[in-house]
């Protein structure tokens, strides 16, 4: 996908972070920063969204080695549901075993307000299609992933 993909593999990233909306500027604080555009990642999806940099961003946060994908794509920008998935693949291709997702999420919860951080505990999959769909990749993981305690 990268054509210096083993520059970053030598530089082992723990955790990939995938921002979107309005966290942009957390990659600002990544130490060490080397940025790849997603342009340049061969085969990447490339972010049109509002305020979404389109790029990864290697270094150090908080003492922890990272790769922060700095935004994201969307299925309403015209990607398929694989297409969306791109970070997640990249970063298991990287070896990263810990990824943290960002999103806007609605809350149902009177307690919540607009801004608020809040850890989702449970999901319901919307995506129509699946980003499962097609041939599995089994360097990337099984089929179906236990989603019991996501």
């Amino acid at each position: 996908m990268l054509e210096n993909i083993n520059e970053i593999k030598e530089f082992k990233p723990e955790t990939a972070i995938v921002l979107g909306s309005g966290l942009g500027a957390l990659a600002d604080r990544v130490e060490k920063a080397a940025a790849f555009p997603y342009s340049k990642i061969s085969g990447f999806p490339v972010s049109t969204a509002p305020s979404h940099k389109g790029e990864l961003v290697i270094g150090t946060l908080a003492g922890k080695r990272v790769a922060v994908f700095n935004g994201r794509v969307h299925l309403y920008e015209g990607y398929t549901a694989k297409e969306t998935a791109a970070p997640v693949r990249l970063a298991k291709q990287l070896g990263i075993k810990n990824i943290i997702l960002t999103n806007a999420a609605g809350g149902i919860s009177k307690s919540l307000n607009c801004g608020d951080f809040m850890l989702i505990k449970d999901h319901i999959s919307s995506f129509v299609p699946s980003p499962l769909t097609g041939k599995n990749d089994d360097r990337l993981g099984v089929r179906f992933p236990d989603m019991s305690n996501a």
